[in-house]
């Protein structure tokens, strides 16, 4: 099994360097092509992140555990729930908190999350996994989905305020053939998650009374599903002047669609993105994004659990964090030439 030091060595970075940047360090200062490289080294020597081993002995009386909705191996490609996850383990390290981790079919250690003090949940999770939660540990919050439960406190990105923020600023830019191309989630037994993106996407489209159905496209949040929904739109003849993806991943694959079309980003087709990856920044042109504090919502939510316990705070809390556009060099005034 490979290991950091054999990325290091045929990266040339220290195998330091390449820890943080696997673990997305957001303190680390290295230049985009550095960690690009260390991030595809790893990728070539099909390296495993193994998760760090549960902290053997107690450093104060409080646990939190902490349950996980992607696996060790698929925060590697998905850098959001890395950082959630990251901003409670910070939290829990700064405050001299034990951590007890639970990946999906980590079923020792869910066994014992009955000994914690606090439970996170980051991701999504069915309403059977909910009420499973909620029986072992009634100081629980959960991270990036809004429960419906009134008794359950959520902390959630405000996904409305920012669609409209984005559809907004290509309006102003004259687009009125938005589309959006969207994933769907699914849980527990093939249960579907409502994305609030899409929700916002429809009722902005629609209170504005701009044609948007033929626009749509739902797959999954990937590189891949962003270029095949963008080249659905294309085959069907549907072609917007703008793309809003619901994630960074699936806007890339979007770009090279349109490039592969023969058209340019953004004389033909304005793109924006969500999450805000830091490779982002760097891609040509540099992609127009949503920012999306994945970290602090990890932070904020390792708070709530902590305080709530030292105060016996009992009281639930609905929570959404702003997200923030970030203008870059993807998006500009509608081209009435594009071709239809």
């Amino acid at each position: 099994m490979p290991t950091i030091r054999d990325i290091a060595k045929e990266a040339g970075v220290s195998p330091g360097a390449v820890s943080r940047i696997l673990n997305n360090d957001t303190t680390l200062h290295v230049s985009a092509e550095t960690r690009k490289k260390v991030l595809s080294t790893a990728k070539k020597l099909n390296y495993k992140k193994i998760p760090r081993a549960n902290t053997p002995a107690p450093k104060t009386s409080f646990t939190m555990g902490i349950v996980l909705w992607f696996s060790a191996e698929e925060e590697l490609k998905d850098n959001y729930y890395l950082k959630a996850r990251q901003g409670v383990e910070d939290f829990c390290e700064k405050n001299d908190i034990n951590i007890l981790r639970v990946f999906p079919g980590d079923s020792e250690n869910f066994l014992k999350l009955n000994e914690v003090d606090g439970l996170i949940c980051i991701g999504k999770f069915s309403r059977q996994e909910i009420k499973n939660f909620i029986n072992i540990c009634n100081n629980i919050v959960f991270l990036d989905m809004a429960v419906d439960e009134f008794n359950i406190t959520s902390l959630s990105m405000d996904f409305e305020h920012a669609v409209y923020s984005a559809l907004d600023y290509l309006t102003e830019l004259g687009h009125k053939k938005i589309a959006f191309l969207g994933g769907k989630e699914y849980v527990g037994n093939h249960e579907l998650i409502t994305d609030a993106r899409t929700t916002a996407y429809k009722k902005y489209m629609k209170h504005r009374k701009m044609d948007y159905k033929v626009y749509l496209k739902e797959g999954s949040f990937t590189f891949e599903s962003g270029y095949n929904m963008m080249n659905e739109l294309f085959h069907e003849g549907n072609i917007p002047t703008a793309v809003f993806a619901a994630n960074d991943v699936i806007a890339l694959g979007a770009m090279k669609a349109i490039r592969e079309n023969g058209l340019t980003i953004p004389d033909d087709i304005s793109v924006i993105g969500f999450n805000d990856e830091e490779t982002s920044a760097y891609i040509q042109p540099p992609l127009t994004t949503i920012h999306a504090p994945a970290y602090d919502m990890g932070q904020h939510g390792a708070n709530l659990v902590f305080v709530a316990s030292n105060l016996s705070i009992r009281t639930p809390l609905k929570a959404k964090i702003p997200c923030e556009l970030v203008v870059r060099e993807s998006c500009s005034k509608v081209n009435i030439q594009t071709p239809k």
